[in-house]
């Protein structure tokens, strides 16, 4: 087994992807928790949360198929600056609507829908983006570092609102977010690609979006994977939009202990990440998925019961590392199969299920939570979870050979 943690980086391109996202993605975290903390103090209800955290990712149950149609058609980097202005003016908004104090909870709601369908054009577009910074044989080292990036974020992001909202206030995270987009679009913009393929004929969109589903369906590891990433964002990752009330309501640490809990999960994740970049040649990919994926489900099932900040902390670490790894790792296996003229649309198919499913779960969970308790609701979402990675992998063992 080789350790080869950062060889994506030896791409130019790769690096300045790296450093961009590594600003822009501790404002990204900023503001989800600073969003999480002042929906709570509008509303003081865990189902607003769990609303709030669904709008962000409604738009892609209707239009991430479209999506990956058009990054398979369009330049992708020129795709991505669009929406990361696209972003940066929506951060800004919420921040003047803050610092005004003028910001009701359905202002909330819209900029969420809209930095939705915003990330719903965005996510296919930089997934399939990478193997056009690394190529295919660093590829499972850059999603990993990728990966790594988003997480070690996770543990700044968060950290820092914490403390920005006790000393400066809410709006002040919001800003700094929206300041955070001119990282990643100068780096953006600093890119630099040789001759480009000529671009393949487009045919009619419903055929497009058909030949992208029929190799889904034609490709049974992929679609078995696929199910699996469904069922962890429909009652595993739905916890995240609970967090505030964990915090506050059940283990009284307030927002800085927020912080901390949200950069624990963070850390694990990084953990995760870092290790899958160092050793992205091993095999067994699939039993390391199933491995990561009850690991994870069983730390939260331990997590919603846990009275102590500090076990909380702890097993949350387990959460973000177990989460992490089978995401990252069923997202390799995906894209080391799937073919570069059906990558965009293949990859807007995974992200319907890992991000499209949530606001249907945080709904669900949500509803759960207003009727029988947040740590029950988050609890059954963890049960049900393991119950369907156990028969899923049961029943079609070949998934444990890839």
């Amino acid at each position: 087994m080789k350790f080869k943690t950062f060889t994506a980086l030896r791409h130019r391109n790769f690096q300045l992807f790296f450093i961009g996202q590594s600003v822009s993605l501790i404002g990204t975290w900023m503001h989800s928790l600073a969003q999480g903390w002042l929906v709570l103090k509008l509303t003081d209800s865990a189902f607003y949360l769990s609303l709030v955290q669904a709008m962000g990712s409604l738009p892609i149950l209707f239009f991430s198929l479209i999506s990956g149609v058009v990054a398979d058609r369009v330049d992708k980097r020129n795709l991505l600056l669009v929406t990361q202005c696209l972003s940066m003016v929506l951060a800004l908004s919420l921040a003047v609507l803050v610092s005004m104090d003028v910001v009701r909870v359905w202002h909330v709601m819209v900029v969420a829908g809209l930095l939705g369908v915003v990330n719903t054009f965005d996510v296919p577009g930089r997934q399939s983006f990478l193997v056009d910074m690394v190529g295919k044989e660093d590829l499972m080292n850059g999603i990993a570092l990728n990966s790594a990036v988003f997480n070690g974020a996770r543990i700044v992001g968060p950290a820092i609102a914490g403390i920005l909202i006790g000393v400066v206030g809410l709006s002040a995270c919001f800003y700094v977010n929206a300041a955070s987009y001119l990282a990643i679009i100068a780096c953006l913009l600093m890119m630099r690609f040789g001759p480009r393929p000529e671009r393949r004929e487009s045919h009619p969109m419903l055929k497009e979006l058909r030949e992208g589903l029929s190799y889904v369906r034609h490709a049974p590891s992929v679609s078995s994977f696929i199910f699996m990433v469904a069922i962890t964002s429909l009652f595993s990752i739905p916890y995240i939009a609970l967090m505030p009330v964990f915090a506050r309501d059940i283990l009284g640490v307030g927002a800085k202990g927020l912080g901390v809990m949200m950069g624990s999960a963070g850390a694990g994740a990084l953990m995760g990440a870092l290790t899958l970049a160092s050793t992205g040649g091993f095999r067994r990919k699939g039993l390391t998925t199933l491995v990561s994926a009850t690991a994870s489900a069983l730390a939260l099932l331990a997590f919603s019961f846990s009275r102590n900040p500090l076990l909380s902390d702890a097993l949350l670490v387990v959460v973000g590392w177990g989460m992490i790894t089978q995401l990252a790792t069923v997202n390799t296996l995906i894209q080391t199969d799937v073919p570069d003229e059906l990558r965009g649309r293949v990859m807007s198919l995974y992200t319907l299920v890992f991000l499209g499913f949530i606001p249907v779960g945080n709904l669900m969970v949500g509803a759960m939570a207003h009727y029988l308790g947040t740590p029950y609701a988050v609890a059954i979402g963890a049960c049900i979870c393991l119950v369907t990675y156990a028969l899923l992998f049961s029943l079609k063992k070949e998934l444990l050979r890839k």
